[in-house]
C-alpha cells in the first residue's frame, strides 16, 4: 500500500490518486534487482510482481521513479530522463 513520497527526502503524505503521479513498475519480487524490469526468456521467472511507487505534486514536476539495474526503485531529476528520450 501507497503511503507516501517515492522521494526519500519527502514526507508528502499519499492521500487522493489525483494528487502527483503514480507509477506501476514491474519488479522481479524475490530481491534480484539484476533482473527488475526484464522479462524471462523460458518463462521460468513466476515471481515478477507488480508494485506501485507515487511522487506527490511538488515532487514529480522535478523528478521521476526509474528502475536501475543491480539497485532497484530510484528517483532521479526529470531533466535527466527527459535528455535520454531526445
Amino acid at each position: 500500500m501507497l503511503s507516501k513520497c517515492a522521494n526519500p527526502g519527502c514526507s508528502a503524505s499519499f492521500l487522493y490518486l489525483h494528487q502527483g503521479k503514480l507509477f506501476r513498475l514491474e519488479t522481479s519480487g524475490n530481491g534480484d534487482d539484476t533482473r527488475i524490469g526484464f522479462a524471462d526468456p523460458q518463462g521460468k521467472n513466476s515471481s515478477r510482481r507488480l508494485e506501485y511507487f507515487w511522487l506527490c505534486d511538488d515532487c514529480a514536476s522535478v523528478m521521476t521513479v526509474s528502475l536501475k539495474k543491480g539497485v532497484g526503485v530510484t528517483t532521479r531529476p526529470l531533466f535527466m530522463a527527459q535528455k535520454a528520450a531526445s
